[in-house]
C-alpha cells in the first residue's frame, strides 16, 4: 500500500489519507527564514574558507596544517624573502654603485658583470648541493649556506676595490645555491597534490616580494646614510635569524615520505639520464630559461632604466634635479612587489582550477601568461619616455604575468621527477636556467646599450660623460642617449619570452605521460627507467595511466594509480 505522508505542525506522520498541508502561519515564514539565513551564513563561511586556502594566510595555514610543517614551511618561506632581498639590493643602488670614486665604472657592462658573476657561482654550485641534498642532512647543508652567503655578503659591503667587491659578490651565489636547490624538494616531501602546489605557491610568494623590499631597503638605507655600503648590510644581521630557524625548528622529512616511496637514490650518471630523457623537464626548463632571462634583465636594469626615462622625460623642467635614482627605485620595487603578490597565487590558483578538466593545464597557463606578457612589456618600455605612470601601470602588469610561472613550474617539476632525484632536478634546472637566463642577460644588455650609445648619438650631442655647467648634473641630452640606448637594448627581452611561450606549448603534449612514469615509480619502488626497453611489458601500463590522465584523472582521488597493476622490481630482475 503506497504511503502518503501528511503534514501536521511541521511534522511528517505516515497515513492512509491523502496529504493535508495546512495553512502557512506567520511562525513558519519566521522558521523558513532563519533556515535560508542560516544556509546563506554556511555558503558565505566555506565561501570564505575557500579564499583563505588561496590568497594565503598565515593564520589559515596554523588553522589547517600540522604545527611542525607550517614552522617548517614559514622558515623556507623567510629564508627565500631574503635569499631575493639580498639579490635585488644591489640592484637598487646601481647609481650609487656607478658613481663611487673608489670603483671608478665607466661602462654598463662592467655593472652587469656584477650579476653575473652572482649567478655564474649559483649555478656552477647547485648541483653539487643537489647531489648532496638527495642523500644527505638538508638542515646542515642549508644552514652552511645561509652563513656562508651572509658572511660573504657583509665583508663584501667593506670592499673598496671592485674586483674585491666582485669576488664576493660571487661567494654570495654559493651560499644561495646550496638553499635554492633543496628547498622545494623539502616542501615536496612535506606536502603532495593539491596543498603541494599551494603551499609552492606561498613559497615563490617571496621572490617578488623580496625582489621588492630589496629595492626599497638598498635605496632608502643608501640614500639616508654617507655610504651606500650600509645597504647591503641589512639581510646578513637576518640571515642570523634564519640560521636559528633551520638548526632549531626546521623539520627534514624523509624523502618521498608524502606520497609514500620507498626509493634508493641512484648513481649521478642514472639520474642525469633519466633526466635527459624525460622531455616535460628539457622543455620546461629551456622554457624557464627564457623567463630567467627576461626577468633578470628587467630585475637588474628596471630600477635605472625608470631613472634616465623619468630624467628624460622632464628634460629642462624646473624641479627635475629632484628626481632621484633611490625614489625610482623604491617606486619601482613597490610596483614589482605587489605585481608578485597577486601574479604568484593566481597563477597557481588558475592552474589548478584549469587542470582538473585540462590535465595537462600547467604548461599551457605558463606559456599563454608568458605570451601575454610580450605586448605589455614592449609597450612599457616604449612609454617610458613619455609618461613614467604609464611606465609603472604596465611594467605591473607584465611582472604579474612573469611570476604566474614561477610556484607552476616548480610543482611541475617535482611532479614529473621521482623524490630521490628530485633536488638534482631543481639544481640542473638552475643550472642551466641561469647559466644561459639572467647570467648573461644584466651583462648582455649592458654590452648592448654600450654599443648602441655611439650609433644613436649625434655629431653635435653633448659629451655623455660630461657635467652640465653649473647644474650639478648631467644633461637631458645625456639621459635620453642613455635611455634609449638602455631601451634598445631591453627590447632583447621580449624575443626571449616569445620563444619561452613556445616551449611551454611544446611541454603540454609530454607532461601527461612523464607524470605518469614518476607515478609508477614512485608506487613500485622501481626507480630506474622503464622506458628504457621498448619491449618491456610495463611500457602499456605508463600508457594506460597517460590516458587515465588524458581522460581527467590525473587530480582526482579515484581512480588512484595504486589500482594500476604494476610489475615489481623483483619480477623485472627475473625476466
Amino acid at each position: 500500500m503506497p504511503i502518503n505522508t501528511q503534514v501536521v505542525r511541521g511534522h511528517a506522520h505516515d497515513s492512509g489519507e491523502p496529504a493535508r498541508q495546512r495553512p502557512a502561519s506567520r511562525e513558519d515564514d519566521e522558521m523558513g527564514a532563519d533556515r535560508a539565513s542560516q544556509r546563506r551564513r554556511r555558503r558565505s563561511s566555506q565561501t570564505h574558507q575557500e579564499s583563505l586556502m588561496w590568497f594565503p594566510s598565515i593564520t589559515a595555514w596554523f588553522e589547517s596544517l600540522d604545527r611542525k610543517k607550517s614552522i617548517t614551511v614559514l622558515t623556507l618561506v623567510y629564508i627565500n624573502l631574503i635569499n631575493y632581498m639580498d639579490r635585488s639590493t644591489v640592484a637598487g643602488m646601481i647609481d650609487s654603485i656607478k658613481n663611487d670614486p673608489y670603483f671608478q665604472i665607466h661602462h654598463d657592462q662592467y655593472l652587469g658583470l656584477l650579476q653575473t658573476a652572482f649567478v655564474f657561482c649559483y649555478m656552477i654550485f647547485a648541483p653539487l648541493f643537489g647531489y648532496l641534498g638527495d642523500r644527505y642532512d638538508r638542515t646542515w647543508i642549508i644552514g652552511f649556506g645561509i652563513t656562508f652567503w651572509s658572511i660573504s655578503t657583509l665583508v663584501g659591503s667593506f670592499m673598496t676595490n671592485f674586483w674585491m667587491f666582485l669576488l664576493f659578490r660571487a661567494f654570495v651565489g654559493i651560499g644561495e645555491a646550496s638553499y635554492s636547490t633543496i628547498a622545494p624538494a623539502i616542501i615536496s616531501d612535506l606536502f603532495s597534490k593539491d596543498t603541494r602546489s599551494k603551499v609552492l605557491a606561498l613559497f615563490y610568494f617571496a621572490i617578488p616580494v623580496g625582489t621588492g623590499l630589496g629595492y626599497m631597503v638598498g635605496a632608502e638605507v643608501a640614500d639616508r646614510s654617507d655610504d651606500w655600503r650600509w645597504g647591503l648590510r641589512m639581510t646578513p644581521f637576518m640571515g642570523l635569524l634564519a640560521i636559528l630557524g633551520v638548526w632549531f625548528v626546521m623539520e627534514d622529512p624523509p624523502r618521498g615520505v608524502s606520497e609514500g616511496a620507498h626509493l634508493r637514490p641512484t648513481s649521478p650518471r642514472v639520474d642525469l639520464n633519466a633526466l635527459r630523457k624525460n622531455k616535460s623537464f628539457i622543455f620546461s626548463t629551456i622554457a624557464f630559461t627564457c623567463v630567467t632571462f627576461s626577468a633578470g634583465a628587467l630585475m637588474w636594469w628596471g630600477p635605472q632604466f625608470a631613472f634616465y626615462g623619468a630624467k628624460a622625460a622632464c628634460g629642462s623642467k624646473a624641479g627635475c634635479e629632484n628626481i632621484m635614482q633611490s625614489d625610482v627605485s623604491y617606486k619601482f620595487g613597490i610596483v614589482m612587489t605587489f605585481a608578485g603578490l597577486i601574479g604568484v597565487p593566481a597563477g597557481s590558483y588558475v592552474s589548478q582550477k584549469i587542470r582538473h578538466r585540462v590535465p595537462n593545464a600547467d604548461p599551457i597557463v605558463s606559456g599563454t601568461s608568458l605570451l601575454l606578457s610580450v605586448p605589455v612589456l614592449f609597450i612599457g618600455f616604449v612609454v617610458a619616455r613619455y609618461n613614467v605612470g604609464w611606465c609603472y601601470t604596465l611594467t605591473f602588469l607584465a611582472g604579474l604575468l612573469l611570476n604566474c610561472n614561477w610556484a607552476i613550474v616548480s610543482d611541475m617539476t617535482l611532479y614529473i621527477v621521482i623524490p630521490t632525484r628530485r633536488s638534482l632536478a631543481s639544481a640542473t634546472q638552475i643550472l642551466t636556467s641561469h647559466a644561459f637566463g639572467d647570467a648573461i642577460s644584466p651583462y648582455l644588455v649592458g654590452v648592448l646599450a654600450d654599443l648602441i650609445r655611439p650609433i644613436i648619438s649625434t655629431e653635435d650631442s653633448a659629451d655623455t660623460s660630461s657635467f652640465a655647467a653649473g647644474k650639478g648634473g648631467f644633461t637631458p641630452k645625456y639621459y635620453d642617449i642613455e635611455f634609449r640606448s638602455l631601451q634598445y637594448a631591453l627590447f632583447l627581452s621580449c624575443f626571449f619570452q616569445a620563444f619561452g611561450a613556445l616551449f611551454f606549448f611544446i611541454t603540454s603534449f609530454y607532461v601527461l605521460d612523464d607524470k605518469a612514469l614518476a607515478d609508477m615509480a614512485i608506487t613500485s619502488g622501481v626507480s630506474d627507467d622503464p622506458l628504457d626497453d621498448e619491449n618491456d611489458d610495463t611500457v602499456p601500463i605508463v600508457r594506460a595511466m597517460a590516458n587515465q590522465q588524458n581522460n581527467g584523472l590525473l587530480y582526482r582521488d579515484n581512480p588512484s594509480i595504486e589500482e594500476v597493476p604494476i610489475v615489481s622490481d623483483s619480477s623485472r630482475r627475473n625476466r
